[in-house]
This record gives structure tokens, sequence and C-alpha cells, in this order.
């Protein structure tokens, strides 16, 4: 019988070409169709059964010829609204559209452990269920839209994994507890009263009422939460204003809190409203406050990370299989977790050597084409090993 290297290295060539196809060609949340068919096409020619599930999302199976577990496996599918600027042969060809976050090559990694299977088949302890999942990056998700179209029906456990820029290539990080934060949106609309720049005693300053209330959301973190406790609050949007002379009556900002734990979170959002009740009334201003509470943390099962990290030292050797800190960054591979066990963990992809220096969602991000080779012999090994016990 064939090894899991081998068969890898025998793939690794089309591996990386569709990883290229897929960068050439990406597509926004929840319109991924040529994706959909690409992915299909290349299952069927496996001679795998496989289905459309959740509009753009794809689902397929392989029974081993032994007993065993069904385990899952997941990679997303979705590209970002960001100009592409790799510089490549492969860059992306739809301008405005970039996969940036790496989702072309878990789709490529995914497909490859597919192959992996097919060839072991009759070797095979268990089912491996392949999930190819739509609208990771755009709230609420397409991973609880797979959930509630049956995708995790009769399955024992769940892996995925990321491509991660600041994880040196040729190592994976793993841990046993969390991984990734809860991801929350806000927004603060602030009503003042405009007039003229030369007579603000007549005005309710909402820009000014904006850039006081900037600077205290700042002190929530850092006095409000337990300095050993992991938690984000950062504003990204504050807009004011539309010429020199005119002291606008409205400012909106918008912003995200991370965190791992619901108490810190509610924390979190009753001093957001607590200090823009307090900025606001103290100018003479008013507000309102939309949040969107996104996914839940991604807090690995211990086991499933012990199995992850063992296929990871078969196949980079253990010093390269890192124990990582959590990350403040949300995906929604958490809603998985919260059905099933599992875990989640990141392939490094970073080579300063090969200019590979750009991180997630940065218009120049490129990978170290080797790691998808690396993903997917781990990710094989993890499921036979799981699919085993």
């Amino acid at each position: 019988m064939k090894s899991i290297h081998s068969i890898v290295q025998q793939h690794s060539q089309s591996i990386i070409e569709l990883r290229r196809y897929l960068h050439s060609f990406p597509e926004l949340s929840a319109q991924e169709f040529n994706t959909q068919k690409r992915i299909l096409q290349e299952l069927t020619d496996l001679g795998l059964a496989c289905r459309p599930i959740t509009g753009t999302g794809v689902i397929a199976e392989i029974q081993g010829g032994k007993p065993g577990k069904t385990i899952a496996i997941r990679a997303d599918m979705d590209a970002l609204a960001l100009v592409d600027e790799c510089g490549t042969d492969y860059q992306s060809q739809t301008y405005g559209v970039c996969h940036a976050c790496g989702h072309d090559g878990h789709i490529a990694m995914l497909v490859g452990v597919a192959k992996v299977m097919v060839e072991m088949r009759e070797e095979l302890a268990g089912n491996i269920r392949f999930l190819f999942q739509p609208s990771e990056e755009n709230f609420p998700g397409g991973a609880q839209a797979m959930i509630e179209e049956g995708a995790l029906q009769g399955v024992d456990a769940i892996i995925g994994a990321h491509l991660w820029q600041t994880v040196k290539a040729g190592t994976i990080g793993i841990t046993a507890g969390r991984l990734m934060a809860s991801p929350d949106e806000f927004t603060i609309t602030i009503k003042g009263r405009g007039g003229h720049c030369s007579m603000p005693h007549q005005t309710v300053d909402a820009l000014l009422v904006g850039a006081q209330l900037t600077v205290a959301l700042q002190t929530i973190v850092s006095r409000n939460i337990d300095p050993l406790e992991q938690a984000v609050v950062s504003l990204g949007y504050f807009k004011s204003g539309e010429t020199f002379n005119i002291i606008p009556d409205t400012a909106v900002l918008r912003g995200t809190v991370r965190s791992f734990e619901p108490t810190i979170r509610n924390l979190i959002f009753e001093r957001i409203e607590q200090i823009t009740k307090g900025i606001c009334e103290a100018n003479g201003a008013t507000y309102e406050i939309d949040k969107i509470l996104g996914f839940p943390p991604i807090i690995n099962y211990a086991e499933y990370s012990k199995v992850i990290g063992e296929a990871g030292a078969i196949v980079l050797g253990q010093e390269n299989v890192l124990t990582i800190n959590p990350v403040m960054a949300g995906e929604d591979f958490s809603h998985y977790l919260e059905k099933v066990p599992g875990a989640f963990f990141f392939v490094g992809v970073g080579n300063p050597e090969k200019g590979i220096v750009y991180p997630q969602h940065h218009p120049m991000y490129d990978i170290d084409e080797d790691a998808l080779g690396y993903g997917v012999e781990i990710m094989a090994n993890a499921a036979i090993m799981l699919a085993k016990k």
C-alpha cells in the first residue's frame, strides 16, 4: 500500500495548480458558483459522490473498507473584496476580488486529502466527509447553514485548518483550548447640532464628541478587563462632516470587540454603553448603538488537538509542532465545534526568504506553496487516526 506521503508527492503539483487556478478566479461570499463547479468536477473525477449544499457549497463522503467513525474535514471557499497586488502569474483576474486569506489553499488541500483517501479506501477505517463551505468571510457565515442542511449528520468529529502567515512554513500551530476569538461588531451614531465653524457656541459638535469617545473607548480593556484575560476593542471607522467650515451634526463610529468569555463580552458592551452615554450627555448630544454578536470563539477539544499534533509530528517532526497563543481573529468553524468535538489548527505559510511576509487581508498576501502538501498530509493522517478511535 502506498504511504500518505508518497500519494501527496504524486499529486503535489496538481494541488498547487488547483490553488493557483482558484487564486486567479476568486469569488465573493455566496457567489462561489465557478468555485463550486470546479470542486464538483475535481471530486467527480475521483469517483466520489458529491453534491451542492447551502447554495454554493459542496459536500462529499468516502466510505472506507473497514468499520470506524465518521470524521468531517472542512474548507472555506470565499474570497475578499480586495484588489490583488501579489504580482504573480496567478494574480486575480477579477478586479476588486482577491484570495488574500488563504481559502484557495484550503480548497486545494481538501481536494488533496480526497485524493489521498480515494487511493487508501480499502485500508481506511470509517468514513471521511468533505465539507466545502461558502461565505466564511461575511457574517453570519456559512457554517450554520451547512449544519442546518445536515452537514454534520452522523459525524463523530470534525477537523479544519487555516493557512497562517505569521506561522513559519514547515511548522504548524495548535493549542488544546482557546484558538480564535469571538468577533463582534458595533456602530455608534452620534447626533448633535450642526452649524458654522465661526459660531461653535451655537452647535453641539458631533465630531468633537466622536473624538472624545474614540479615546475613551480605549480605556475599557486597559482599565476594566483583567490583564490576564484576552480582549480587544478597536475602532476602524470614524465618519463625520463634509467640509472644513461646517461643524457636523452627525458622527458615526464603527468598531469590533474580540473576546473569549461571555462575561467579558457583556462587560465590554456595558462599558461601551456607559461611556457613550456619559460623553454624549456631557456634550448635549444623543446617540444610538447597534451591535452584532459574531461567531462563538474557537475552543479546541484537547484530545483532538493532541491527535493533530501527533499527525504534525509524523509529517514535520515534533520540533515543528508549535503550541501557539490564541489569536483575536474570528472564524465560523466554531459553529461546528458547538455540535461535535474536534479541533482547528494553523498551517504555517510565512517565508521571508521567498518574500512571503504580508499578512492575511493584505493586497500582497501570498503563501509558500510547499505548505499545501504539509497540510494535506497532516489532515489525512489526523483524519485516519481519528476514524480508527
